[in-house]
């Protein structure tokens, strides 16, 4: 989390439209606290959430005492939010009375009646006050926003103190039912969109960075695509964005893709679309999946619009391979056979005629810029290449489900592995993670629905001829 000596954009607009309402009312107990939150203070938070459940008063004076309860939050640094998370989740709970009580007139029922009234009496009693304050926030401005940044911190925060975990759980139900996919938007996000979603795009982006506003111009150009979903409650908020190239052809290279100086080429002869980047805007929203519903969504729409797109791909990292390729280089033994073919060591030996085992393919890799080395990138294609074909159709987490995060999600949404790309992405994030290897997921409209069922139902992977001749492991 950042330094909380720093607030963001939302921090300050929030303080700056609640500050208004919070002055409304008179009668408030004053919720100006330390930062930190330190004790001397917690009995005047207590008082001010008291005062939210009690609701006393008419609408406004109650907006008020929330938006003066947010403004304190707000007003925090991130020891005192831990805190203040700490008294909401262990102050404001279920009355264990209440809820004994209820328990005893449902056992105590003689007709289905009574024991449906008892049900209705015990679904009230194990609902926390927790809920009235979630509810009173959405009634202010921005405040669906604040609460889905509010789960983010909590996530955070649970990691240190389990009892959030509660805090958690509550709020993704709530998020759950309020962002069901049918109260989304699906809009096209272009240059001549607002420039507080544009800013947003170049914040959120989460695969490959945005250099400022002339990239940002370059991927919203006529021969791209970007589409986002948006909520109502959040209108200017992307949840969810992908970025797509039409291209002719499948692109196998993220920096030519990204290049602001290559031409712009007329979309309407393009046979190709490739997304390149979908990032999740709102951590708040972990675990809440709208990707699925983006994707396909967004190859029904360009085919609509374009009918000569032919092939649609992805041009996709793969976070995760170099790590597992360095351990499995570390515990390697050196008679072992299966990691190297006889030709790829008669190629390994003319750089380290002393290492031609799995040392020798990791000092190449650990070589300054060996990318850019052309005889050492001769020699580790081949292996590269190949191990990382095994990584995505073999490695499995769970006995059935693949391993690698972007190739689970893209296989969930009925693709298949179509072609891996050497040295695809040479940025430090694409050697760093992947040594510079990408992959291209096809979406085969006719299909998605088989690859997503024999994925999800039989954990097999879709792979093309060629991915699975190179996955093939060795004896």
């Amino acid at each position: 989390m950042n330094d909380t000596t720093e607030t963001s954009l939302l921090d300050r607009t929030l303080k700056g439209a609640w500050r208004a309402i919070a002055g409304v009312a008179r009668g408030i107990t004053n919720g100006d606290v330390a930062p930190e939150l330190p004790d001397a203070d917690i009995d005047r938070l207590k008082s001010q959430i008291h005062e939210c459940l009690e609701a006393k008063g008419g609408e406004v004076t109650a907006r008020s005492r929330t938006a003066k309860l947010g403004q304190t939050y707000l007003s925090l640094n991130t020891e005192g939010r831990r805190r203040f998370l700490g008294v909401l989740a262990r102050e404001v709970s279920v009355d264990p009375e209440n809820i004994q009580a209820a328990i005893a007139v449902w056992q105590q029922g003689a007709t289905d009646d009574e024991r449906q009234h008892a049900q209705r009496k015990l679904r009230v009693a194990l609902r926390t006050p927790r809920f009235t304050l979630y509810k009173q926030f959405t009634a202010l401005p921005e405040g669906v926003k604040f609460l889905v940044d509010l789960r983010a911190e909590v996530l955070e925060f649970r990691k240190q103190d389990e009892l959030l975990g509660v805090l958690e759980a509550e709020l993704k139900s709530l998020l759950l039912s309020w962002f069901d996919f049918g109260f989304l938007e699906l809009k096209r996000i272009d240059w001549d969109s607002p420039a507080s979603v544009l800013e947003k795009l170049i914040e959120y982006e989460a695969v490959h960075r945005i250099h400022g506003w002339e990239d940002l111009k370059n991927r919203l150009e006529s021969d791209r695509r970007c589409f986002g979903f948006f909520h109502p409650r959040m209108p200017n908020e992307p949840l969810i964005f992908v970025e797509v190239a039409l291209v002719n052809g499948m692109a196998d290279n993220v920096q030519s893709l990204l290049d602001t100086q290559a031409p712009i080429i007329d979309p309407e002869t393009a046979d190709a679309a490739i997304f390149y980047s979908i990032s999740n805007a709102q951590k708040g929203l972990a675990g809440i999946s709208f990707g699925d519903f983006l994707i396909k969504r967004v190859v029904d729409l360009l085919a609509a619009e374009f009918k000569g797109l032919k092939t649609f791909a992805t041009l996709s990292p793969v976070p995760g391979f170099r790590p597992w390729l360095m351990a499995k280089l570390a515990t390697t033994t050196t008679d072992e056979r299966t990691l190297l073919s006889a030709a790829e060591r008669k190629k390994l030996a003319v750089l380290q005629p002393d290492r031609i085992d799995a040392d020798g393919l990791r000092e190449l890799l650990e070589t300054p810029d060996w990318h850019s080395n052309a005889a050492i990138a001769a020699v580790l294609e081949g292996p590269l290449t190949r191990l990382c074909a095994q990584y995505l159709v073999h490695e499995k987490r769970g006995g059935a489900l693949a391993a690698n995060p972007v190739a689970h999600f893209h296989l969930s949404n009925g693709a298949r592995v179509e072609r891996l790309n050497w040295l695809g992405d040479t940025s430090h994030n694409g050697l760093s993670n992947a040594t510079g290897m990408m992959v291209n997921y096809l979406y085969n409209r006719a299909d998605i629905e088989k690859n997503h069922e024999s994925y999800r139902s039989d954990g097999q992977i879709p792979s093309s001829p060629a991915v699975k001749a190179l996955a093939k492991v060795k004896k």
